[in-house]
Parts: structure tokens; C-alpha cells; sequence
């Protein structure tokens, strides 16, 4: 006979790896198959590099409109999660089945949308489910996601690509519809509408609104806009960078699910990180090691240095977003969804920005290089600012 407290951690770990699934889909295929597929579409003739960049901006764009049109959104969000997780299989198939820039744009800056969207409403559904079942230390597992849906299609890219990059888009479609199958029915009831999407920040007490609060949330929101930029270059083009440091080498192949794969326990350990350690350090060392690795492909541009360049910007990928968040509740508590709300734009202008800048200079170059270096200089000047921060507010007070 199932006890209620059995019951209870069997329901805590059915929503929580529903959510896995469903960020994996959204996230790791939905907006991230771009990545393993953009060197098989350039081998094919079907895009240039500069054309490659542009459509993940238009990706990335639908991210930003997705994320800042979530708290105008009065749909329950099951309906939001499954309509988004059926798009998102949708216009992956739309991606082999149609040709031409114009309609790759088109999907990709809807993929972008959708996967805003379901981002959202996933964590705001499962994070309410782990608060009600008392175990909120399962959030983690949710946020492996991203990783495992990286790894997946970065494991798959290789193999379905050589039928092809529109064989290759098909079968990422039809992989997401059977996991989408496998979740659909978790999905079903007692879920709140879209204003619970930051259910965690609501556990927190008002913060007061002092005026080193408002200044550190100014810094939260334009330094979190370093992150955006600063990874997504190398999150965008990692296979090609590879390739070209790499030519004829089978390894290229399998940075970019090493790099899905470091998320994972990232994820975790950060999910884990004590309460009362500063956010703003555990922003700076995150960033440092990204930016790290951002280096190592530009200096070590070997297998080893990849391999561990990719660990290093993986690693603190959901972190980073984690930290972020917990450093907006602590400056505005229960008012904390504008200020996430804010950084969250200024993330995704980064992402916008950084294949914009990046393509056309490779593609003029014929080398990431010098974007690589920018994009960790980036990084590298917000692990410092941080830093700065955190110093600046440990000084005793004027009299």
C-alpha cells in the first residue's frame, strides 16, 4: 500500500522530470539544434556564415519577445506548455520540410517565441508543483534540461546530419514529438495561470529599497547582458570554430554535447549553492570560468583545449541564470518578477548581438578569433564589475 509521503515524493519527481523533458525540448531541440545543424546547412551550400548568424539572432530575437510578453499572458499554463512544446516539434519539421531564407527566418524567430514561452510556464508550473509536494530541492533536476536536450542533439546532429541537414531537422522533430508524447499527460490539472511564473520569488520577504538596492539591481541588469553576449558566440558557432581549428578531425562533432552535458552538473551544484554565500561572488566566479573557456578555443585550439573549454562554458550556463535570480529576490523579495524581468531583456539583447557581431567579422577575417576574445573580454569585465560590487558594499556607511 503507497504511503502519502511515497505518494508525495513520486509526484514531486513526476513533475520535476516532466519539466526536465519539456526544457529539453524547448530548450536543448527547440532553440539549440541550430548549433549541430549550421555546419551541415554551410557544407550544403544552403547558408553562408553570415546568413547563419543572422538566423540565430532571429532565434534569439523571438527569445527576447517570448520572455518580455510572458507577464501579459492570461493562459493557464499547461495549455501554454503543450501548445509551446507541439509548435516548437512543428517548426522543427517546418525546418526540413521548407527551403529559403526567408521562411528559415520565419521558424527560427518563431522556435525563439515558443521556447520563451514554455521556459516559463514549465518552471513557474514545476517550481509551484515542487513547493506543494515540499521539495523544492528537485529544482535542479529541472533545470538539467537544457543540458541533456544540448547533448542530445549535439549526439544526434552528427548522425541524422549525414542524411542531410532537412533529414536532419525532420528527425529532430520527430524526436520531440515522441518525448512530448511521453510528458503530455503529466500536464493536466490544478496548474495556476501565467502569473506564477517566479513561484520562488514569492517565498521571499520584501527586500528594502534602499538606494545600494537600486544601484545593485542596475548592475544586475547590464552585467547579466555580458553573459548573454559573452556565451552565445561560442554557443552559436561551437562546431564551426571547431571545424576550422580541426580540419578532418571526427571531434568537432562532440564539443558541442560536452558542452550540453557540463550544464547538467551545473545545474545541480548550483540548484545546491547555499543561501547565504553573496550571489554577486558566485555571479563573478561563474563568469570567469566561461569566460575561460571562451579563451582556451582561441589559445588551445586542440582537442584538449576545446574539451575542457566547452566543460568550462557549460558548467555555469543555468547557474549563472540561477544566481541571477537569487540576487533579484534578494534586492526586491516579493517584487523581485520586474527586476528578473529587466535582466532577463538585457540577456537576451546580448544573445541578439552576439552573432550579429561575430559572423560578418569571421566571415571578413576568416577566423572567430577576435570575436572569441571580445565576446571573453565580455565576460571577463563582468566577473570583475561584480566583484567591484560585492567590495563596494561591504564598506562601512558614511557618518
Amino acid at each position: 500500500m503507497t504511503t502519502p509521503e511515497a505518494a508525495r515524493r513520486r509526484g514531486a519527481w513526476r513533475a520535476a522530470l516532466a519539466c526536465m523533458v519539456t526544457l529539453a525540448v524547448a530548450m536543448g531541440l527547440g532553440r539549440f539544434a541550430f548549433t549541430p545543424m549550421l555546419p551541415i546547412m554551410l557544407h550544403e551550400g544552403k547558408l553562408d556564415l553570415q546568413g547563419g548568424g543572422l538566423l540565430a539572432s532571429l532565434n534569439y530575437l523571438g527569445y527576447f519577445l517570448g520572455a518580455v510578453s510572458c507577464a501579459a499572458i492570461r493562459v493557464k499554463a499547461p495549455t501554454m506548455v503543450r501548445g509551446g512544446l507541439i509548435a516548437t516539434a512543428a517548426l522543427l519539421l517546418g525546418m526540413g520540410l521548407l527551403s529559403g531564407f526567408t521562411a528559415w527566418g520565419m521558424l527560427r524567430a518563431a522556435a525563439g517565441v515558443m521556447s520563451a514561452w514554455v521556459f516559463v510556464f514549465a518552471s513557474g508550473w514545476g517550481l509551484r508543483r515542487l513547493a506543494e509536494t515540499h521539495s523544492p530541492a528537485l529544482g535542479g533536476v529541472i533545470y538539467t534540461g537544457p543540458g541533456i536536450g544540448i547533448a542530445v542533439t549535439g549526439l544526434l546532429g552528427g548522425a541524422v546530419g549525414r542524411w542531410g541537414s532537412s533529414a536532419g531537422w525532420i528527425g529532430f522533430g520527430i524526436v520531440a514529438l515522441v518525448l512530448i508524447a511521453v510528458i503530455w499527460r503529466v500536464f493536466d490539472d490544478g496548474a495556476a495561470p501565467a502569473g506564477t511564473v517566479a513561484p520562488a520569488a514569492a517565498a521571499v520577504p520584501g527586500a528594502a529599497a534602499s538606494g545600494s538596492a537600486r544601484h545593485d539591481a542596475i548592475w544586475l541588469v547590464v552585467l547579466y547582458g555580458l553573459a548573454g553576449f559573452g556565451y552565445i558566440i561560442t554557443a552559436t558557432f561551437l562546431p564551426v570554430i571547431a571545424r576550422q581549428a580541426l580540419p578532418g578531425s571526427p571531434w568537432p562533432d562532440f564539443f558541442w554535447p560536452l558542452f550540453g552535458a557540463a550544464i547538467i552538473p551545473g545545474a545541480l551544484i548550483g540548484a545546491r549553492a547555499p543561501g547565504h554565500w553573496d550571489n554577486r561572488l558566485l555571479l563573478a566566479a561563474a563568469y570567469a570560468l566561461q569566460a575561460l573557456g571562451v579563451v582556451l578555443s582561441v589559445v588551445w585550439p586542440t582537442i584538449t583545449g576545446f574539451a575542457i573549454g566547452s566543460l568550462l562554458l557549460g558548467m555555469p550556463f543555468t547557474a549563472i541564470t540561477l544566481f541571477a535570480v537569487r540576487e533579484a529576490r534578494r534586492l526586491r523579495g516579493n517584487a523581485a518578477a520586474g527586476l528578473i524581468g529587466y535582466a532577463t531583456a538585457s540577456y537576451g539583447v546580448g544573445q541578439i548581438l552576439g552573432p550579429l557581431f561575430a559572423a560578418p567579422l569571421a566571415q571578413r577575417t576568416g577566423s572567430f578569433g577576435i570575436a572569441l576574445l571580445v565576446a571573453a573580454a565580455a565576460l571577463a569585465l563582468g566577473s570583475a564589475l561584480f566583484a567591484v560590487v560585492w567590495a563596494r558594499s561591504r564598506r562601512p556607511a558614511a557618518a
